[in-house]
């Protein structure tokens, strides 16, 4: 079914804001946040299940990555990155509530978007999200805050080729990825700096006093965030998380349980009519 949908790559051009960024679907709005070093091309085939299940999908590339414009130096924290994705709707003229979804860096900028702008989020879906506690397990790997940068580009590469699909996504994660890295090379490492050192339990729990359905997974085989993490948010937001086989970036290789597990999060939040379209069930 992902198949027969698109994504229409572009440019947004506004007043207020430039953003490279794709689109697909209509239904419910759906606002899609990319991880580090990427950028939203590198998810498209998840993006595109996503669209088929019925929603009106958007993924901007986010500032400093992908083409877009990069953030003011003052302006390169968690809420800054929020402030942008919430002038990003604004641009878009989104007067709806949107189900936001998040993907490592991504998945801080979603929590930081419903903790600042809890009127523009209808629900949030983190996907190994940065942003659990320095401290973990010692038979874990070092998080990221004690880990120097340079190693932790390099588990991001052997987390993208330890992919099964590899062969097949390896082209448009390298469209995105060495622009970023050759062009950027210090904005990137400066965005990489805060994110690695995010503490955000107290936005998880903020978000879910609020009332905002938060679901949150985390993949079996990441390299980059420890499980000790994952867990903090789950009890930071007093909810049950998800585990699902893979490795960091496994909604690349997985796109249909990608899909399946955030129409689940939007038929619960209210957000879409679950009778609207059937998704596959896949086994959690």
């Amino acid at each position: 079914m992902g198949d027969t949908i698109q994504m229409e790559w572009g440019r947004l051009e506004h007043p207020e804001l430039e953003a490279a960024h794709g689109r697909a679907g209509q239904g419910p709005p759906l606002l899609f946040l990319h991880g580090w070093g990427v950028g939203p091309r590198s998810y498209a085939g998840a993006l595109r299940q996503v669209a088929a299940a019925g929603c009106a999908v958007a993924a901007p590339a986010q500032p400093g990555f992908g083409g877009t414009p990069g953030l003011d130096a003052d302006q390169r924290h968690f809420p800054g990155y929020a402030r942008w994705a919430a002038r990003y709707l604004d641009a878009l003229e989104e007067g709806r509530r949107v189900v936001v979804v998040g993907h490592s860096f991504g998945g801080g900028v979603a929590l930081q978007l419903a903790h600042d702008y809890p009127e523009r989020v209808r629900a949030v879906v983190l996907c190994n999200a940065v942003g659990g506690p320095h401290r973990h397990d010692t038979r874990e790997h070092r998080p990221m805050a004690q880990r120097p940068l340079w190693e932790w580009g390099r588990e991001l590469g052997a987390d993208l080729f330890g992919l099964s699909s590899v062969v097949r996504i390896l082209p448009p994660v390298l469209e995105e990825a060495v622009p970023n890295f050759v062009q950027h090379p210090m904005a990137m490492w400066r965005v990489a700096e805060f994110v690695r050192r995010a503490d955000l339990l107290p936005q998880a729990s903020a978000v879910a006093a609020m009332g905002i359905p938060l679901t949150m997974i985390w993949s079996d085989r990441d390299r980059l965030i420890p499980r000790a993490a994952f867990t903090a948010l789950c009890q930071a937001a007093g909810v049950d998380g998800h585990v699902v086989p893979g490795f960091h970036s496994w909604m690349i290789a997985d796109p249909v349980r990608f899909a399946d597990l955030v129409w689940r999060a939007a038929v619960e939040a209210g957000a879409v009519d679950h009778m609207l379209v059937r998704r596959p069930a896949i086994a959690l």
